[in-house]
């Protein structure tokens, strides 16, 4: 579902609304909220984002995040597993990762149920997505 905004919200306004469950994300001027995640869905979810942790952070290569609000350029979103390099976390003086993630991850991985549009997915998102599909 994509839900038409004003014109005059902008990236900003969007990002001071509350929070929502489940998440909403800005693409385009459009608030577009995220389907709620169901029990394959999170099934999924819940094994890669271990899997791919157990495989690439010990050796500080990358690090999976669920759920991680994204916000680059004009768009704010809210993939289902952010994986990011190591060198690319955000992080404060101290080295601790930062809460707030101003950058696109290096891979968004979106787990696509049969009845959403793939096409317009990937399209929406127009970075280096791995589509799940169950």
């Amino acid at each position: 579902m994509v839900v038409t905004v004003n014109n005059s919200l902008t990236l900003r306004e969007f990002l001071q609304l509350p929070e929502t469950k489940p998440s909403q994300e800005f693409i385009d001027g459009q608030i577009i909220p995220k389907p709620m995640p169901q029990g394959k869905h999170s099934t999924i979810q819940g094994d890669l984002v271990p899997a791919i942790n157990a495989s690439l952070k010990p050796q500080r290569i990358a690090r999976a995040y669920p759920q991680l609000r994204c916000t680059f350029g004009s768009r704010s979103l809210v993939p289902d597993v952010s994986v990011f390099l190591w060198e690319n976390i955000p992080r404060d003086a101290q080295g601790k990762v930062l809460n707030t993630f101003v950058i696109a991850p290096d891979w968004l991985i979106e787990i696509l149920s049969p009845e959403q549009n793939q096409t317009k997915s990937v399209i929406s998102y127009q970075l280096s997505v791995i589509r799940c599909k169950f």
